[in-house]
């Protein structure tokens, strides 16, 4: 095999494994904080995604001349936007469902049915896109024969910004603080003064919010319809478990292993085949290490 067809495949990895990140870092904070199965997590995605292309209709109708730009105000506004819709839907629903986690899975469940055709009967069911600025179309090509899409660059970079954001907002603040508190003993975060309903919404919103960021980054790769949020919800899912609920960086570790070993198989064998094996390889990991690969200690 040569060297511009591993380098290729290591970086088609890499592209594979910032897409699940940005996708399944929201999902682990809100599934280890709170014990949440949100099956409308993907659904969140693709509301980013569709306030992205709301954007861009924006300043491709009121501002032209600043379309090149357009990402640097869509990827906050899908940020805060979806996470601001997270903040409600914990307040008005999800807070209902606590400690009964089949109830969760099943009402997040019926919640993204209920999103998917709110999107078709607003959006409509065809797919939209969104133009890709012209400094991010082409590639870079360090060596002859290596050519590197400039759209993916920037994805990994993005995703290597927000997640040494969302490190530092947990490990290097006083919220972040009370957050790993609650999550690793609730009732006694509630005897010191803890308000836990308010960290509970303020996680949920940050969640949405990464969800929404990860929906913005879809658009550079691909077009959304309603059923986006279904493409990556499960291989979010298996990450986050196969990681350990929890741990952050487990989750980032299991994205990598999984990502690189996806694009791996798939040079061998069908697409459809490769993320059967992975999902083979995971559930027998799971069997012998039924916490992940990375969960944390804890005191019995």
């Amino acid at each position: 095999m040569s060297t511009e067809i591993v380098v290729m495949q290591v970086f088609n990895g890499v592209s594979l494994f910032t897409i699940l990140l940005l996708m399944s870092i929201g999902l682990a904070i809100v599934f280890g904080l709170m014990g949440v199965i949100n099956m409308a997590h993907g659904e969140l995605m693709a509301l980013g995604a569709y306030v992205t292309y709301l954007t861009a209709g924006a300043f491709s109708h009121y501002a032209p001349q600043w379309m090149d730009v357009y990402l640097f105000v869509a990827i906050p506004v899908a940020f805060v936007a979806t996470g601001a819709f997270g903040w409600l839907l914990e307040r008005g629903f999800v807070r209902h469902f606590y400690n009964r986690p089949l109830d969760t899975l099943l009402a997040t469940w019926g919640l993204s049915l209920i999103f998917q055709q709110t999107y078709r009967s607003v959006f409509g069911p065809q797919e939209v896109s969104v133009p890709l600025p012209a400094w991010l179309s082409g590639a870079w090509e360090p060596f002859v024969g290596i050519q590197l899409p400039l759209n993916r660059l920037f994805i990994i970079g993005l995703t290597a910004v927000v997640t040494v954001g969302v490190f530092l907002l947990l490990t290097r603040t006083r919220w972040g603080l009370r957050v790993r508190a609650v999550t690793q003993n609730r009732p006694m975060s509630a005897a010191v003064g803890i308000d836990t309903n308010r960290i509970d919404a303020m996680t949920f919103a940050l969640g949405a919010g990464l969800a929404g960021i990860a929906g913005c980054v879809f658009t550079m790769i691909g077009s959304t319809n309603p059923g986006t949020g279904q493409l990556y919800i499960v291989d979010a899912f298996i990450v986050v478990v196969f990681g350990g609920v929890q741990s952050l960086i487990g989750t980032a570790l299991s994205g990598l292993a999984i990502a690189q070993s996806q694009t791996t198989l798939e040079s061998v064998m069908s697409g459809s085949m490769a993320r059967v094996t992975i999902l083979v390889l995971v559930i027998v990991v799971l069997y012998f290490r039924p916490n992940g690969l990375f969960a944390r200690k804890a005191r019995s």
